[in-house]
This record gives C-alpha cells, structure tokens and sequence, in this order.
C-alpha cells in the first residue's frame, strides 16, 4: 500500500456497501405487505425522516406517526414491523467491504462512516454486519443531528478526523454528498462499482489487492 496525503477515509455505507436502509422500494415492499395504506404513509414520510434520522426523535415514535396512527384498524405491532424492517438490509458490494478490510488491516489510514441513517437502523446495520470492527468511529446523522449533503456533517467529520479537511477522503455513491464534502475542502469520489473505486483509490495512492 503506497504513502499517501490522506489521512482519513470516509465511507458512505448505504450504496456503497449496503443496501439502504429504509428507501421508497423497501417501504413500498414492507408496507404493501403488511396491509398499511402507502399513501397515508407517504404523506407523513418527510417530516417524521426528517428528525428520525436525525436522531431526534425514535423508530417507534416515527412509526407511530406514519404507520400506526394512519392505520388504526390495523391489528399491527411495532416488534412485528421493526424486524421486517431490519430485514431489507443486505450486502450490496461484498468488493467493498474487503477492500475496507484490508485497508483496516493495513492500519495506515484513519476509517470511519460518513452516512445519513436513524439511530436505530445504523446500530443494527453495524452489528448484523459486523461493521463495527471496520471502521475506527462513526460519523452518522442519527448521532450529529445533521444529514448530508447540508455542511454541518461534513465539519464533524473533518473535526472529529483531527486532521485538515484535504487529508479527508470521501467515498459516496451520491454526487450531491460528494459536491457538498468538496465545498468543505474534503476529496470525495464518487462511487459507481468496486472496480472503479478501487481505480480512483489508486489515483490517490491508496492500493488495495
């Protein structure tokens, strides 16, 4: 693994490494299922995710204001729907995460998460796929009270790294996230597919097998 200026890398986890969390097609998915009205959902969806994944307010709070107050006839329970819920959550590039392992590894870079989840999901998502022992620390929005692509999680990350933000190296497969990380001084790439990634890593000295 060459030297490189980079000190710290960020990854984005949902389309990077897994599924997202809680998306249009897996509530669609869910709900439909589960008999809740998507339309009432829907309505309710932006400005419950707004604080929910924010970290100010809680799942059950959250689904209480868009599934269960909406569908009040509904013989439905939160312990029925939460692990249905978790269960959308798979691997999306298995590439990416052994690449994330090797650079771990290596030990020569800082690795942490730079991602918008609820509180809930992302410490799920963090042991059911035994994320913890790959990064060094998390930069979540259900933990900042922030979501990108807004400033304020971008200036957690690059403060919280110790480090001057162009040693920050951003990797999300969203490039409104990655435009918002470069206007804070941060290097971002894009990601596309694991082989991509792994060539643009290179372009920043950091090789992985």
């Amino acid at each position: 693994m060459a030297s490189t200026s980079i000190r710290t890398l960020f990854w984005d986890i949902g389309g990077v490494l897994l599924t997202n969390g809680w998306d249009r097609s897996q509530r669609t998915r869910v709900l439909s299922r589960l008999g809740v009205d998507l339309e009432k959902y829907e309505a309710k969806h932006p400005a419950a995710n707004y604080t929910w994944e924010r970290g100010l307010t809680d799942a059950r709070t959250f689904f209480r204001t868009t599934v269960f107050e909406q569908n009040p006839d509904l013989e439905l329970s939160f312990d029925v729907l939460w692990p249905q819920v978790c269960a959308e959550s798979k691997v999306l590039n298995a590439e990416c995460l052994d690449m994330l392992s090797e650079l771990q590894q290596a030990g020569r870079l800082s690795i942490a998460t730079l991602n918008n989840e609820s509180r809930e999901l992302n410490n799920y998502r963090l042991d059911a796929f035994k994320l913890r022992t790959l990064f060094d620390y998390f930069i979540c929005s259900g933990y900042c009270g922030e979501m990108k692509p807004l400033p304020g999680i971008y200036r957690t990350a690059i403060e919280t790294s110790g480090y001057p933000p162009e040693t920050s190296l951003f990797i999300d497969d969203k490039q409104e996230n990655c435009d918002a990380a470069i206007a804070q001084g941060m290097q971002a790439i894009r990601f596309e597919s694991p082989a991509q990634l792994r060539v643009e890593l290179a372009q920043h000295g950091i090789t992985v097998s």
